[in-house]
């Protein structure tokens, strides 16, 4: 097999990761009250837990009284979705062409190196514990991986390109 279909196959594979990714965490902020409710059950976690358990039911706790009292906040995470199912629609034009479309590559890291300090610093303004934090940075380190190594891939294949080109000349 040729470099270049290797390359392409590994673009397409880690673009498609990505895509999953963007799409599974944009679902999963839909139903959040649902989902931490069920956590809280699955672990067993009370009013007398401690560490994480004890974060858990208070966000358990928060969200079933807000959707109780202001449903109309949880459009907010409806738009969370929203922009993750939009911004993984956007990289199929990464599946489709990646060399023209590398500058999506280029996006998606940035935008994954900026979730750290944003992660950290409204986090901080809101009173999220610090190692909650870490788990919302998680996904910008978890993003960057695979986009980045598409991104060297894709100008492997624009290096190869020319060459091919410059040697048609």
């Amino acid at each position: 097999m040729n470099r270049e279909l290797i390359l392409r196959r590994r673009i397409q594979w880690l673009t498609w990761l990505f895509i999953l990714g963007l799409f599974l965490s944009g679902a999963t902020a839909i139903p959040l009250t649902t989902e931490v409710r069920l956590l809280v059950q699955l672990l067993g976690a009370d009013h007398g837990s401690t560490g994480w358990a004890q974060w858990l039911v208070r966000v358990s706790d928060s969200l079933t009284d807000t959707k109780a009292q202001h449903p109309f906040l949880f459009i907010g995470t409806d738009w969370l979705a929203f922009g993750h199912f939009v911004i993984a629609i956007a990289f199929i034009g990464a599946l489709r062409d990646p060399v023209r479309n590398r500058w999506l590559f280029d996006f998606g890291l940035i935008a994954c190196v900026l979730v750290v300090p944003y992660a950290l610093v409204f986090g901080s303004l809101r009173g999220i514990p610090f190692w909650w934090r870490l788990v919302d940075c998680s996904f910008g380190v978890f993003g960057f991986i695979p986009l980045w190594l598409c991104r060297k891939w894709v100008v492997e294949l624009e290096l190869r390109n020319n060459l091919e080109q410059t040697k048609r000349l």
